[in-house]
């Protein structure tokens, strides 16, 4: 298999960004090493861009604006259809590319971080062509029209997934885009502009521009011809998003931090409960925004909490990424990784039981970025590893005696992205999710819906991703008053 790496680098457009829909040398001066974490080797050099490069791409999307508004649905479907068809058949490609840099398990790339961009894609798509973008209500006609130009910021954690849960909803409203990844994993972004240019989307609809924060990310959020910015990211990272945006008064939505709850009902099945929590809580080795790494389950049952949760955890296979016997890479930057050694020595010091994991590498690794499956129990609500966002395969059993002080504890962060609950008993198991404050909540571990809208409340951000909501943040609404001869 050619390396995505190698295949960048043959045509050259590991160097460039892509603008209006050409592949163009950067302005900026300055690079940024991409890290394999699996082996703490550079893989590459990327540039990084600067307000002129932003500026460039921005002028593309705005020109390009106006006929891409006025393309018809069924024009947008069909792109939209046709970029979906290149993943598929780049998914070997851009498993590679998310397993270099950013350590995850090529077969958790496979199966999960690949289908699960495209799928983005596709409903997208499927949204797109049933929606109706004139409603009559008696004489008045709501019309839904796409916001204009969006610059798009994503994170490393889950790179592809994250750009095509901005991009083809953004697309499909008929919005122009100017792309920032994560300049931490940046390749395959380049290699999703490669399939956006082969797919025939017309120039200046979608624009990339590799670069940090301070650089790029600051420079689209403050720019006056950007009208909306959607962020996913760090809370401090969209608090400073939406500070920048504050000036010219664009929209902001932010998909941001979490440290999601997971109540266990005395009834539940604890076998699979307990297991599947963990399962859930080590996804992508903890670097999911949602995870939730806060298991609440009742006081009576803690031992056989405990026994269930440490065999699972043990039962997880950390390794070379490449390795298809992995389960679980590397932990995706040198960042991350020090702060999950450094909250987990927060939790031993604070009191919390450690009943499995602990800080340093895995025995037997000397090098890379790999960390040890780690479950902390008798964890008080008020400790740090129960309120702060650890960010990795670290989880948190929480003893509760009654199941209003469980809600309470589900509640008691200053979060609110995800949740879970398991019971046997329906009725119980959905009054508590009516009762946890967050924006999306699931219950004994459904089926994944890409159709379902995902997003924060409290500190978790604003607004929603995914499905007929996440295509809606795309639009302005305007009332257009006696549209309608009769109601």
């Amino acid at each position: 298999m050619t390396s995505p790496v190698d295949h960048l680098t043959r045509n050259d457009n590991l160097n460039r960004f892509f603008i209006n829909c050409r592949w163009v040398a950067p302005q900026g001066t300055t690079f940024a090493d991409v890290v394999n974490p699996a082996r703490e080797q550079v893989l590459c050099r990327i540039p990084l861009g600067n307000a002129q490069d932003v500026d460039a791409a921005v002028t593309a999307a705005a020109d390009a604006f106006p006929g891409w508004r006025q393309s018809t649905t069924q024009e947008r479907v069909t792109l939209l259809a046709r970029l979906e068809t290149l993943m598929e058949e780049s998914t070997d490609l851009l498993a590679h590319c998310l397993s270099l840099e950013m350590g995850a398990a090529m077969g958790y790339a496979k199966t999960s971080q690949v289908p699960l961009a495209i799928a983005h894609v596709r409903t997208a798509r499927e949204v797109l062509a049933d929606f109706n973008f004139v409603e009559q209500r008696g004489t008045t006609a709501i019309s839904h029209e796409p916001i204009g130009v969006c610059a798009l910021i994503t994170p490393w954690n889950w790179p592809l997934y994250q750009i095509t849960a901005k991009v083809a909803p953004a697309l499909a409203a008929g919005c122009c885009v100017v792309l920032k990844p994560s300049e931490l994993a940046p390749l395959s972004a380049l290699l999703f502009a490669e399939l956006m240019e082969k797919a025939g989307f017309p120039a200046g609809v979608f624009n990339l521009v590799q670069g940090d924060g301070p650089g790029v990310g600051a420079a689209l959020s403050s720019h006056p011809a950007v009208d909306m910015v959607s962020i996913t990211g760090s809370t401090r990272a969209g608090v400073a998003v939406a500070k920048a945006a504050a000036d010219t008064v664009k929209r902001v939505t932010q998909e941001l931090g979490g440290k999601s709850p997971n109540v266990i009902l005395p009834d539940a099945d604890l076998g699979r409960a307990v297991s599947l929590g963990v399962a859930a809580a080590m996804r992508n080795l903890g670097q999911s925004c949602s995870a939730p790494t806060r298991m609440i389950v009742p006081r009576s049952l803690l031992p056989e909490v405990e026994a269930i949760a440490a065999r699972a955890a043990r039962e997880i296979v950390v390794g070379d990424p490449l390795d298809l016997a992995t389960t679980h890479g590397a932990i995706a930057n040198r960042a991350q990784f020090d702060r999950i050694q450094t909250m987990i020595k927060v939790g031993i010091s604070e009191g919390a039981q450690l009943i499995v994991g602990g800080p340093d590498r895995p025995a037997g690794f000397e090098t890379g970025l790999y960390a040890r499956p780690t479950v902390f129990s008798q964890v008080r609500p008020d400790m740090r590893i129960a309120q702060e966002e650890i960010f990795g395969p670290v989880l948190c059993i929480i003893p509760y005696d009654t199941v209003q002080q469980a809600i309470a504890i589900a509640n008691d962060t200053i979060y609110g992205l995800g949740a879970h609950v398991q019971g046997r008993e329906m009725e119980m198991v959905r009054n508590v999710a009516s009762q946890i404050r967050a924006g999306q909540v699931h219950l004994n571990y459904p089926a994944w819906d890409p159709h379902a809208p995902f997003g924060g409340y409290k500190t978790s951000g604003n607004g929603r991703e995914y499905g007929r909501e996440g295509l809606l943040e795309y639009f302005e609404v305007k009332s257009i008053l006696g549209f309608f001869t009769s109601a």
